[in-house]
């Protein structure tokens, strides 16, 4: 028996990187898969190679009608939803007397208000039904600060309390919420910090390497799976030893 056999996921940000190797992951451990974006052509690609087991869906994370459809979509179409994996955010490398208040209302609208929004309106869900298992993905910036991050740091650390307080809410329905703080991880997203910064933050982690999409996938498939009934409002670190 597969660990999320008959399991119904949503995965956002799933067109690539961290969000579609959670997604293969998923498939292979048979759940059925819905992963969102914005990034039509590559989510609607990954999903015809994942096969029937996987289906794209266009969503914009930080409107509260496409979350209201997407979720109430999904559950009247398989009946319930089990996991939630709040994956959707953006990076920005900028000092904080550059950042903008564009900049910064963007990335909290994303970062902050999407997990929000995912909360609310599939907790709904999972709480008349008395299970299911929301993840969300912050970061080790939501557990220390990091400079020349400002306005993503300040979501990351947002996202680290909204996951303690959905948690101690959502106990008593069954539902788990817990989040994952990766360091930093071979995905395009490492790019925004730039090929003259990147190879000497790589040299800063103890392990000496990114991690692998594949390696965050395989923690957030433990926290999705029912291995991990008993945990819920914590933090879950995957960094290369960074904050040992």
């Amino acid at each position: 028996m597969a660990r999320l056999d008959g399991k119904v996921a949503l995965i956002t940000g799933g067109a690539r990187g961290q969000g579609a190797a959670e997604a293969r992951r998923f498939v292979a451990e048979g759940a059925t898969v819905y992963l969102t974006d914005v990034l039509d052509d590559e989510g609607e690609a990954l999903a015809a190679e994942l096969g029937e087991a996987a289906t794209y869906l266009h969503q914009d994370v930080t409107s509260e009608s496409e979350w209201e459809a997407v979720a109430a979509g999904i559950a009247e179409a398989q009946g319930h939803i089990d996991v939630l994996v709040n994956n959707a955010g953006i990076f920005q490398m900028e000092p904080l007397l550059n950042t903008s208040l564009d900049d910064w209302h963007r990335m909290l609208a994303v970062n902050q208000t999407g997990v929000f929004l995912g909360m609310r309106e599939v907790g709904r869900w999972m709480r008349d039904r008395g299970s299911g298992s929301i993840i969300n993905i912050s970061s080790i910036a939501g557990l220390s600060g990091a400079a020349m991050a400002h306005a993503y740091t300040a979501t990351k650390w947002a996202v680290r309390g909204m996951t303690k307080s959905a948690a101690l809410e959502f106990a008593p329905d069954g539902v788990r919420v817990n989040s994952v703080h990766p360091g930093i991880i071979d995905t395009p997203m490492a790019a925004e910090f730039g090929q003259e910064i990147l190879p000497r933050v790589i040299e800063s982690i103890p392990m000496g390497r990114m991690a692998d999409a594949s390696e965050v996938a395989d923690l957030v498939l433990f926290l999705a799976s029912d291995e991990s009934s008993y945990c819920s409002g914590h933090e879950f670190v995957i960094d290369g030893a960074i904050r040992a």
